[in-house]
């Protein structure tokens, strides 16, 4: 089958992507198929079958994307000189982070289930990744006895969890702007903590 006019690799692929995770976040993994993929980007279900084997492949390189983009970003935060200062920039960059890509955020959280073993396995090791680095600063902090915790890996779970909710209800144009948020829930993290 001929290639679409004006269809290339650089501009089809993504266009490809950003309809996968837009309808997957809509939607559902399960209930969208490779055919509304194809026709939410206006190509043919085959061409799909150019840029990706298949629809767990195409999950997979989303949610792997994610966790990539999001460990790039995390290693350029400056390395600060206390634990306090650390778990400051962790906070306002987990929400900052997460709002600018919350379909991707969704998809990273509900369709893991659907992931095949071995991507489960892959996505699973970035993601303890990226909590260590948070349970490393509250172990850091514990340590330091500047903050009083019980456990610093079931805080930095609980704290995550916390920080990813904003996704759920946040909303531009509302009453708080991101900024308000992030200095709420950054003195709410803090607290909880008992620093």
């Amino acid at each position: 089958m001929a290639r679409k006019k004006n269809s290339s690799a650089e501009v089809t692929g993504p266009r490809i992507r950003a309809a996968a995770l837009r309808l997957f976040a809509r939607q559902g993994y399960a209930a969208v198929s490779m055919r509304q993929i194809a026709q939410d980007v206006g190509v043919q279900a085959g061409a799909l079958y150019l840029y990706t084997p298949d629809k767990q492949s195409l999950l997979f390189d989303l949610m792997q994307t994610h966790m990539q983009d999001l460990l790039s970003e995390l290693s350029c935060l400056p390395a600060p000189h206390s634990p306090l200062a650390a778990l400051e920039d962790f906070t306002r960059f987990h929400i900052r982070f997460h709002r600018a890509r919350s379909d991707a955020v969704f998809i990273s959280y509900m369709e893991l289930r659907n992931l095949e073993p071995e991507n489960f396995a892959r996505i699973e090791t970035m993601r303890r990744q990226y909590e260590a680095h948070l349970e490393d600063i509250l172990a850091r902090g514990k340590a330091a006895g500047v903050f009083t915790l019980p456990d610093p890996k079931l805080a930095a779970f609980a704290l995550i969890a916390m920080l990813t909710g904003v996704n759920t209800w946040y909303r531009e144009g509302g009453r708080l702007s991101l900024q308000h948020v992030e200095d709420i829930y950054w003195q709410m993290v803090r607290k909880a903590v008992g620093a």
